[in-house]
């Protein structure tokens, strides 16, 4: 079962992908059992409702689903807590040592965005980088969690992330913060679906990325330094998690920023897929830089 919205932004509905009789994969219209998919939904067994609606035949066939907006599978998340330099050949392509604790840091939820939405480069950037990461959705709350147990029972399910990043923004000088680095709009697409949790062997996944056809990253979720459980617990002692939490685990190797390949530019086409969970693809768009009206009589703004 994947769990989808699909709809302009903004207007999305909840869909079901799942295959039907004859074996072919349909899309359910689940509006029926939940406007919507969130923390709140979530929490009230909202998946496993789905899935027994499912089973009763309960959701009819949408039609025309294939030429609709593919948006985020989860409704605006409450938090979008990343998870740095998680893979140890990363690490080593940034510079640095591979970590002996979880590094966390968070991204505004107003970041996130649809998998294949135009993504908008931003009007200064120089090394605006992707990254290909295995995204943990959150179903319930968990404080202080006890053990890794405690930690996978809190799992609703598990996506595909793009957790791009300004380098420039991010990293060097005095001036540099993940936070600047890691906040720009539309700078976390997620989906295409939401993959209920006992569908997925999240510590065996396939996750890849290319740029224009060209692959960049090729690595698997069995080489995370800190694997799921452990993230969920860690990341639990230091915050409360809420149901429609999203935990971004981390990027393996071949991004811009090794060195070994350019920042993405104007009209780049960026692919990534984690199996099972789907792919995305975004087309990269320069931001203009807007300036305010000149008014009638005043000087014009220095260039």
């Amino acid at each position: 079962m994947k769990i989808a919205r699909l709809g302009p932004a903004g207007h999305e509905i909840p869909v079901i992908y799942a295959a039907a009789v004859n074996g072919e994969e349909e899309a359910y219209d689940a509006s029926s059992i939940t406007a919507d998919i969130d923390g709140a939904f979530l929490a009230a067994d909202g998946v496993a409702r789905l899935r027994a609606a499912l089973t009763a035949g309960a959701l009819p066939v949408l039609p025309g689903a294939g030429g609709l907006r593919i948006g985020t599978p989860l409704a605006r998340p409450n938090n979008v807590i990343c998870i740095g330099m998680n893979y140890a050949a990363h690490a080593a392509e940034s510079g640095a040592a591979a970590p002996e604790t979880p590094v966390v840091f968070l991204k505004p939820n107003n970041t996130v965005t649809g998998p294949c939405d135009d993504a908008p480069i931003p009007p200064g950037s120089r090394k605006y980088d992707w990254e290909v990461e295995l995204g943990i959705v959150i179903g319930r709350e968990a404080s202080y969690l006890d053990n890794a147990a405690e930690a996978m029972n809190a799992v609703a399910g598990y996506l595909v992330a793009n957790d791009l990043s300004e380098r420039e923004y991010q990293l060097p000088g005095a001036a540099g913060q993940w936070t600047k680095g890691k906040s720009l709009p539309k700078s976390t697409p997620l989906g295409p679906w939401l993959v209920p949790a006992d569908e997925v062997d999240a510590g065996n996944l396939r996750l890849r990325s290319w740029v224009n056809g060209e692959e960049r990253q090729d690595s698997n979720t069995a080489d995370l330094i800190f694997d799921v459980a452990t993230v969920v617990h860690h990341v639990s002692q230091y915050m409360l998690l809420e149901p429609g939490d999203v935990i971004l685990t981390g990027t393996p190797e071949g991004v811009a920023l090794s060195g070994r390949f350019p920042y993405l530019q104007d009209g780049d086409i960026v692919d990534l897929e984690i199996e099972g969970l789907g792919r995305q693809r975004q087309t990269y768009v320069r931001t203009p830089v807007l300036r305010p009206p000149v008014r009638a009589g005043a000087a014009p703004a220095p260039k």
